[in-house]
């Protein structure tokens, strides 16, 4: 049996609509600011309550790879909403780079923090679990997320907004006026 090509254009609306896109990213942003500014959190009291299984010497690979899991998850969330504001920006971008930034964005979002948190998880004579091997996996996505992006900002358009028929902008016709 061959695959049935999809009869719901719907199910792939985000690849072509900038407005779905910008709400996935935004609301998938500020839900991974959560979980680790909160995940930030458990790891201060963690801190603050002298926990062995996170300040003892001997898991101070622990400490470090949860701490760089935080700070990567927190910074991947405001990535997120920097993403829905560029696909705003942007409305020219082609909707398969868009598409295919967007789920690059999405995967490496899930692989380097959780790669960083499963590598202190289990650990071996201070070297990292298993879990690391994510991390290089979810760089290399983010890489090609800011390379689409970088190349998508190519189709700022570069007439100013609010201008007349002659092109002068509305900046221009006030800085004319104060001269």
């Amino acid at each position: 049996m061959s695959a049935k090509p999809p009869t719901d254009p719907s199910r792939y609306k985000f690849l072509n609509d900038p407005a779905v896109l910008t709400k996935r990213h935004l609301r998938f942003g500020w839900w991974t600011l959560l979980v680790f500014v909160l995940l930030g959190l458990i790891l201060e009291g963690l801190h603050g309550f002298k926990a062995d299984i996170y300040l003892s010497g001997k898991n101070e690979t622990r400490r470090l790879m949860w701490t760089l899991a935080h700070a990567h998850g927190t910074l991947f969330g405001l990535i997120h909403i920097a993403f829905a504001l560029t696909v705003r920006l942007l409305p020219e971008w082609a909707a398969r780079e868009r598409g295919i930034a967007s789920t690059c964005l999405r995967s490496a979002t899930l692989l380097m923090p959780a790669g960083f948190f499963l590598g202190g998880v289990r650990f071996y004579s201070g070297d990292p679990g298993a879990g690391i091997l994510l991390v290089p996996i979810g760089a290399l996505l983010l890489i090609l997320t800011i390379f689409l992006v970088a190349c998508g900002t190519g189709t700022i358009r570069t007439e100013a907004r609010g201008s007349d028929r002659t092109g002068t902008t509305s900046f221009q016709r006030r800085q004319g006026q104060n001269e």
